[in-house]
């Protein structure tokens, strides 16, 4: 077994893990922290596609990485800002009991 191999079973379990919980959970923010994990998941395939790549001296697979955290941290911040004005108007996190979404 390679090493890159180790590392993509790594990451498909975390992706697996991460949509798992994103799919069965009802609260808003665990819905949120398995989006996050598999962000992480991807962020890990880039990584080490990018380290046992033929040239990883052009840091491409680093630079992937970088954007898909900012994507990432920008995803947290409005969600985070979603869930607070969600409670604010429903008073639950509970995605289910969120029925009508009128402005």
């Amino acid at each position: 077994m390679s090493p890159l191999s180790g590392y993509l079973l790594v990451s498909a379990m975390i992706f697996c893990i991460g949509l798992a919980g994103a799919l069965t959970r009802r609260n808003a923010i665990m819905v949120l922290i398995g989006i996050e994990l598999m962000l992480n998941a991807a962020n890990l395939n880039f990584i080490a596609f990018w380290r046992f790549s033929d040239t990883p001296e052009t840091q491409t697979g680093l630079m992937f990485a970088l954007f898909s955290i900012a994507i990432a941290a920008a995803e947290a911040a409005v969600g985070l800002a979603l869930i607070i004005m969600i409670y604010r108007h429903f008073r639950t996190a509970n995605v289910d009991k969120v029925e009508d979404m009128k402005g």
